[in-house]
């Protein structure tokens, strides 16, 4: 494998939606020639792939994962031809895009559920999933409990119940059927052919139904998964699959077969316990779920991310941890949406500086790919008062300016308010302003991507947790080739001390790598540290 078909572990993802960048239309709606405006921002950033949400055409009962046709694009979000522009622009500027494959179900309004629902007879009635028994497949869980009280819709117009894991207006496709097989390779064929260059695979372990199970990671999807990436790799090169499974890290390692189903997969259960281990100043919670992570093959690769377009998930923590995250981190009820809680990074860390640095620190240091969420880079807030979770999908801050210098129109007219309040409000957090503060959030995170860019250690080096008497600091060296690197986060708000065993680098020199500050050599005896409150080092070791 070269290094350009792996492009994906030396990546800096940056995840955002077309509708909250940039309106150079005037309709209130961000799209594709206001992102493509803003391609040079993500440049000097330093990103190097973009994922962006369902921009496909859509009722948008769901933001957009609720399709109505597939091979489409919304008409606020622009043109096709906006489309291939944008992606041709984003590769001149060696910047990759991932778009979002929603393969389990599509829109109530989508051409394919509409014939099905005509008649019992239909040619596309098997495209969709039909029961008499709404008691059928009763194992499985209800995915959003607080506003569906089951899997199964009655259709008036057939008289019979759909299936579906999400909400009703999203039935699920069935994929026991070949036809609905074939037409989602046809979808995927359609979009390599405008030149992305791969697909986040969403909702991806409920494709398959079966009496007796919990509908889950079942093995006709493996099967279906190999076929699908089988005809990716026939078509096209260097193009990958990430998967969103939220699922514990055992379930998940099968979606990446042995190398020949995605590529990636979002390491979930991570996420909430480093938000844990920075509350409880405790570094058990990721030591304990780093050492529940499987091997996985030379091929694959872990995405991770501190928050993302949904809540923040407490899918796979006990209840007992829930509790304590719900108590932690959603003081205000109005914050817990389903099992997780509708919050950005600033305002889950009460806008503290040093603990969304830390944060990062751990993001861009642990095994896997980091994947920054769209405006975090400036500590951008929410508004938990805006339904579902739309609360961290409001307009990007660009600058002081009328609606943020998102776009000009009335702001009544905006697919979303903007943050107003006095510590989050656009006046006072936007890019502009942080573009001329050299010690702002923005340019601190433009060096920390600047320094992960620099080793290739970061995304493909192994990882060796370094036992030591304090509790309160994590430590680990990460080694790949030639390169090894010490890292060291204290995860308390107070002053800690560490004495590290290191003998086996006796005579090495430690460099920290943001200032590029020589430390003394490490020795036969235990090498001390002291940090300073949620600080961390970045050490290179060199052989002297």
């Amino acid at each position: 494998m070269g290094s350009e078909s792996l492009w994906y572990k030396d990546a800096i993802i940056y995840e955002l939606h077309v509708k909250t960048f940039f309106d150079s239309n005037q309709n209130g709606y961000g799209d594709f020639p206001g992102l493509t405006q803003k391609l040079d921002y993500l440049q000097v950033l330093g990103i190097n792939c973009i994922w962006l949400m369902p921009f496909y055409k859509t009722p948008l009962k769901d933001d957009g994962y609720d399709i109505s046709d597939y091979e489409e694009i919304s008409p606020e979000y622009g043109t096709m031809k906006d489309f291939k522009n944008f992606v041709k622009e984003a590769h001149r500027r060696d910047i990759k895009i991932i778009i979002e494959l929603v393969l389990n179900h599509t829109s109530d309004q989508h051409p394919w559920f509409q014939e099905a629902r005509s008649s019992r007879a239909s040619k596309k009635r098997d495209f969709y999933v039909w029961n008499d028994d709404p008691q059928k497949y009763n194992q499985a869980k209800i995915i959003f409990s607080d506003t569906e009280k089951s899997n199964w819709t009655y259709d008036p117009l057939s008289g019979q119940y759909y299936w579906h894991r999400f909400f009703s207006h999203q039935p699920d496709l069935n994929f026991d059927n070949p036809e609905v097989q074939q037409a989602m390779i046809n979808v995927l064929t359609f979009w390599l052919n405008t030149g992305v260059d791969g697909f986040r695979l969403d909702a991806v372990p409920y494709l398959f139904e079966q009496e007796g199970t919990n509908c889950e990671n079942l093995p006709q999807t493996h099967v279906y998964l190999k076929k699908l990436r089988a005809e990716l790799d026939k078509k096209f090169k260097n193009k990958i699959f990430l998967a969103e499974a939220n699922q514990w890290p055992a379930d998940v390692r099968p979606y990446l077969g042995n190398g020949d189903e995605c590529h990636m997969a979002f390491h979930f259960p991570l996420m909430p316990r480093i938000f844990m281990a920075i509350r409880k100043e405790d570094n058990t919670p990721i030591l304990e779920i780093m050492r529940q992570t499987p091997v996985i093959p030379d091929n694959c690769q872990w995405a991770l991310f501190l928050r993302n377009h949904d809540e923040l998930t407490l899918e796979m923590v006990t209840q007992e941890e829930r509790d304590y995250m719900h108590k932690e981190y959603a003081q205000d009820p109005k914050a817990i949406l389903n099992l997780g809680i509708r919050r950005r990074l600033a305002p889950l860390m009460n806008n503290g500086r040093r603990q969304m640095e830390l944060l990062n620190s751990l993001l861009f240091s642990l095994p896997g790919t980091p994947v920054i969420y769209y405006g975090d880079e400036i500590g951008m807030g929410d508004n938990i008062f805006l339904g579902d979770r739309n609360g961290v999908r409001t307009p990007m801050q660009w600058d002081g300016n009328r609606n943020a210098g998102f776009s000009t129109v009335e702001a009544d007219k905006l697919y979303a308010p903007l943050i107003i309040d006095p510590v989050y409000g656009y006046q006072s957090i936007n890019v502009e302003a942080q573009s001329m503060t050299q010690s702002s959030f923005l340019n601190w995170t433009k060096r920390m991507i600047r320094v992960r860019r620099n080793f290739k250690v970061f995304g493909r080096g192994n990882i060796e947790f370094l036992q030591h008497k304090n509790p309160k600091i994590l430590a680990y060296t990460r080694a790949y080739e030639n390169e090894t690197l010490l890292i060291v986060n204290n995860l308390s708000r107070y002053v800690q001390p560490v004495q590290l065993d290191l003998k086996r680098y006796n005579g090495w020199e430690p460099l920290e790598l943001w200032g590029n500050v020589k430390l003394p050599p490490v020795g036969e005896l235990p090498y001390f540290l002291t940090l300073g409150p949620h600080s961390f080092y970045w050490f290179r070791l060199d052989k002297h």
